[in-house]
């Protein structure tokens, strides 16, 4: 990506969960420059995920735009999306019969024809997103039938897979234990 586009922008973002009465969102300007992190702080309801999925197009923004890699995000494709973006929320998914294995390797969708088959380099994507979380002694298990700390460490490695250009991340650290939030935050 060129260092000169910002990963990520918004544009005088407003949103409003009740047709504009109060104002959620009030002309939010925002840029996220190629390799930075930004952290939201604020208390419980101050409008931290309401911004997170603003961007991630979850909601519907009143007025204002957001932009990934320099191109609106409103004219691109999820595929597109996809390929640059990467999400991990608070609300978490209920995959029946697959294994953690299996859940990582729909990170790799976005490279794979339609029949989502994936290729000797994908699955090695898959394998090192998950030595990279520390997860190689349950990544055969269900999903279902792990800790909860153990499926936040199976999602981040999803979205590490991904090989997005930014990855957005809504309480990431909630469920991991102190040694696994102190490795995330490294």
């Amino acid at each position: 990506m060129n260092s000169m586009v910002p990963a990520a922008r918004l544009e005088h973002v407003r949103f409003s969960y009740d047709n504009g009465v109060t104002w959620v969102l009030d002309g939010i300007d925002l840029t996220i420059r190629s390799g930075e992190r930004l952290c939201l702080v604020g208390p419980n309801g101050s409008g931290k995920s309401t911004i997170l999925k603003s961007i991630i197009r979850q909601l519907g923004l009143v007025d204002g735009a957001v932009y990934l890699a320099g191109s609106p995000m409103c004219d691109m494709t999820e595929k597109e999306i996809a390929t640059k973006m990467s999400v991990l929320m608070t609300e978490r998914i209920r995959p029946e019969l697959m294994t953690c294995e299996d859940v990582v390797a729909t990170g790799r969708y976005p490279y794979t024809g339609r029949l989502g088959i994936l290729s000797e380099k994908d699955r090695q994507k898959v394998r090192e997103a998950i030595a990279l979380v520390h997860a190689r002694d349950f990544a055969e298990r269900d999903f279902m039938e792990i800790s909860d700390g153990q499926r936040q460490r199976i999602l981040l490695a999803r979205a590490v897979c991904q090989e997005p250009e930014a990855i957005v991340l809504d309480e990431p650290t909630s469920f991991l234990d102190i040694r696994h939030k102190l490795e995330l935050l490294t």
